[in-house]
């Protein structure tokens, strides 16, 4: 049992994806949140966990239902220079920003 999780490990590290053993697969890309769809009292709280998640070199996409400048001053606050932050998309529905950690 230890050794199969040792296994899926090495395969998720090499594939560069997760390394818990459900089985699932990442696709191609970086991995979007849609922020929008996240109770207001937790959003903040969710973007940072997935913040958290990404990789020295790796990238996700937010998808906010408005200019998030706010959260980008948080952010920079909390870890200063760790994201390039640029634009993807700039509403008027939807705001679009990849998050690459340095």
């Amino acid at each position: 049992m230890a050794a199969d999780r040792q296994d899926a490990g090495r395969t998720a590290q090499q594939g560069g994806g997760h390394t818990c053993s459900c089985g699932e697969h990442d696709p191609a890309g970086d991995p979007e949140l849609d922020a929008r769809v996240v109770p207001h009292a937790i959003r903040h709280a969710t973007i940072f966990g997935a913040l958290d998640g990404v990789r020295p070199g790796a990238a996700m996409v937010l998808i906010a239902p408005h200019d998030p400048l706010p959260l980008l001053a948080q952010v920079e606050q909390r870890d200063p220079g760790a994201f390039e932050v640029s634009y993807l998309e700039r509403g008027p529905e939807a705001w679009r920003l990849r998050f690459a950690r340095r």
